[in-house]
């Protein structure tokens, strides 16, 4: 079966496929969106260290673990020098330097798989990624062979036969909220964990939590021991 996130056909998990198989997406960890980084939100580093703490916890109840990073390249509009911080941000995350790379915490787990997203354009979501775990600044002709190569996120949680995600990182209020949103639409069960995330701001974390619970993500805490 297809279904499509933005105009992208994506595969989703077959039916028939065994249950009850769990993936968690850590979401744009990166120092670009902690406290001293371009887009630095307040409580952003110690998110970074609750979920590499939840992490070295809980990988055993995951048969799938993934990051995710915005990586522009050349991402048009989404780049402005004067931003209005809706549609339009100061550069952040910007391929190959050291604040697009993963937050040092996050790094330190050794996730597998790592999807790079925004390369030429907008990107919110970690479903409009591409898995790449190096640090190579993608062509857009690199980019196309490896959208034709089916390289997406959603098609490597079907190929892992995952039917439920948790979705952690940052920030609440953007991609944490695109992530689950797009992975409740395509069939996923979705969980945010609370206390793995942090928002913007709090009003705009109130709306994001809105529209996740509305779309039926369940909304709760980690239950994290330490």
């Amino acid at each position: 079966m297809t279904s499509y996130v933005g105009d992208s056909p994506v595969a989703l998990r077959p039916e028939g496929a065994e249950m009850g198989l769990k993936a968690l997406i850590i979401v744009d960890v990166q120092p670009t969106f902690c406290e001293g980084g371009e887009l630095g939100v307040d409580g952003g580093n110690a998110v970074a260290r609750r979920i590499a703490s939840y992490v070295d916890e809980r990988r055993c109840e995951y048969s799938y673990i993934a990051t995710t990073q915005d990586w522009h390249v050349e991402p048009g509009a989404h780049f402005s020098v004067t931003p209005d911080f809706i549609d339009s941000w100061p550069a952040h995350g910007v391929a190959g330097t050291p604040n697009a790379r993963l937050h040092p915490a996050i790094a330190a787990l050794g996730v597998a798989h790592h999807f790079k997203k925004g390369q030429y354009g907008a990107a919110y979501s970690g479903f409009e990624g591409i898995e790449d775990g190096s640090d190579r600044v993608q062509t857009r002709s690199q980019m196309d062979v490896m959208l034709a190569q089916g390289r997406t996120l959603a098609n490597a949680l079907r190929d892992a036969g995952i039917d439920a995600v948790d979705v952690v990182g940052i920030a609440e209020s953007h991609c944490v909220k695109q992530t689950a949103l797009d992975a409740r639409n395509l069939g996923f069960d979705t969980t945010v964990y609370r206390d793995l995330t942090v928002p913007v701001s709090e009003e705009q974390g109130e709306d994001a939590r809105r529209a996740m619970a509305a779309a039926g993500v369940t909304l709760t805490t980690s239950r994290l021991r330490r």
